[in-house]
């Protein structure tokens, strides 16, 4: 028997031997009087604890002022207990609860939740910028009625999962995402979203790479087949054989600058960090006039601006390759008669060496895809001037390697600028 159980059979036997003898000295009713008295304050005081546990039950707050009366006290400070001890077991699991939410909103890949119904549960910050979702708004609807893509749609509704989706977004027609759906807790999915753009763009770059080289190389290798097979099967006089034998000599002569520039490229991507040698910059602007003028041949005015004589520091072959290909590039698509200037700047915010020509120009569309290999604005007049289209990718390789940046500015009909801008920790002397 309990200990309550026990009080309470104590507390009535006690009221029992007060009402026996009020009955017999008194009166049988006096006796049963007293007798259900005792038991009705008993009764009573139970009562009165019971409601308070009642009222308390309907708003459970953790109070340590919950306190009963007699037996009633320890179950109180049981319930006391239990409460802060649940609530301490909820904050618990609301902070990590928290945290979990926290680090899938870090995530740099979105994440969308959907029910069995593929309706938005929740989904971190970055699934909303790359899908155009808010979530305050958006919980609970049906994820194809915002993301409408077609493919996208059909890809939900197969329900076949074993390969990503890959979707070029409706809202910027420049990224591309893949999407995973992974099934878990029974019919619910989980949406994982990659930006996969860069890896796109250099998988075309690629693509392209490829088909420019075969395409660059085969011209001049058909030019000298079919030279050869004329030199073979036809008898040519002295004077028509020295012509086709000059101009073989000149498309292997291109195929050898290619060649040239693409390993110039691979072992400048390959090569460790550049040589922290000091370069004299007067000595390199002068020797960059010269180169100018001899490949100019007198049908431009090349002209040198220097502002500051401080020095860079970097690996010397790879600056004068950067720059040369800047200046000579200036020379070929500067129309005879015009201007290049050679400008350098130093200060202790950093340096410039920049070529300014008064040439045909670029259309600004052109302009950010100017250094990929073999991208070129107008493939006939860049062949006319002997370019092979690696020259800016390798000045912007150079540059990168120097925490350096090309600047380019242009318009068509007027001229272009090209600068090449280095940070402070590259410049001395000053």
């Amino acid at each position: 028997m309990s200990a309550q159980l026990i009080r309470a059979a104590l507390l009535a036997l006690l009221a029992a031997l007060v009402a026996l003898p009020v009955g017999y000295f008194v009166a049988q009713w006096a006796g049963w009087a007293v007798f259900c008295g005792g038991l009705g304050l008993q009764l009573a005081f139970h009562f009165r604890n019971f409601s308070r546990l009642e009222r308390w039950s309907r708003a459970p707050v953790v109070d340590s002022s919950l306190e009963g009366e007699g037996a009633w006290d320890g179950v109180f400070g049981r319930l006391y207990r239990h409460e802060k001890d649940l609530r301490a077991q909820i904050a618990k699991r609301d902070a990590e609860i928290a945290m979990l939410i926290e680090a899938g909103q870090a995530l740099t890949d979105g994440v969308v939740l959907l029910d069995a119904h593929n309706q938005i549960l929740f989904c971190n910050t970055t699934a909303e910028m790359q899908l155009g979702l808010v979530i305050r708004t958006d919980r609970g609807q049906p994820v194809v009625n915002l993301v409408r893509q077609p493919e996208f749609v059909a890809y939900l509704n197969a329900e076949d999962f074993s390969r990503p989706l890959t979707l070029r977004s409706d809202r910027s027609e420049d990224r591309v995402l893949s999407i995973y759906v992974i099934p878990y807790a029974g019919d619910r999915r989980l949406m994982q979203i990659k930006d996969v753009t860069q890896t796109d763009r250099l998988d075309r770059m690629r693509r392209d790479f490829v088909a420019n080289v075969s395409h660059e190389l085969r011209t001049p290798l058909t030019v000298l087949a079919g030279f050869l097979e004329t030199l073979q099967e036809i008898e040519l006089g002295p004077e028509e054989q020295a012509r086709y034998l000059g101009m073989m000599a000149e498309q292997s002569e291109r195929m050898q600058s290619i060649v040239q520039d693409l390993l110039t490229l691979s072992s400048i991507e390959s090569a460790p960090p550049p040589d922290n040698d000091v370069v004299d910059m007067a000595n390199l602007i002068d020797k960059l006039r010269r180169d100018a003028e001899a490949l100019s041949a007198g049908r431009h005015t090349i002209a040198v601006e220097t502002d500051g004589q401080g020095d860079l520091r970097g690996s010397e072959p790879e600056l004068v390759s950067a720059f040369g290909n800047l200046v000579s590039n200036a020379v070929r698509y500067t129309p005879a008669g015009g201007t290049v200037r050679l400008i350098w700047r130093a200060s202790p915010q950093g340096a410039e060496f920049a070529v300014e020509d008064t040439g045909i120009g670029i259309d600004p569309k052109h302009i950010p895809r100017l250094t990929e290999r073999f991208y070129r604005v107008d493939r006939g007049r860049s062949r006319d001037v002997g370019g092979t289209g690696l020259g800016l990718a390798i000045v912007k390789h150079s540059l990168n390697r120097h925490q350096a940046a090309l600047d380019i500015k242009s318009t068509p009909g007027t001229g272009s600028r090209f600068a090449a801008r280095f940070p402070a920790g590259r410049v001395i002397g000053l």
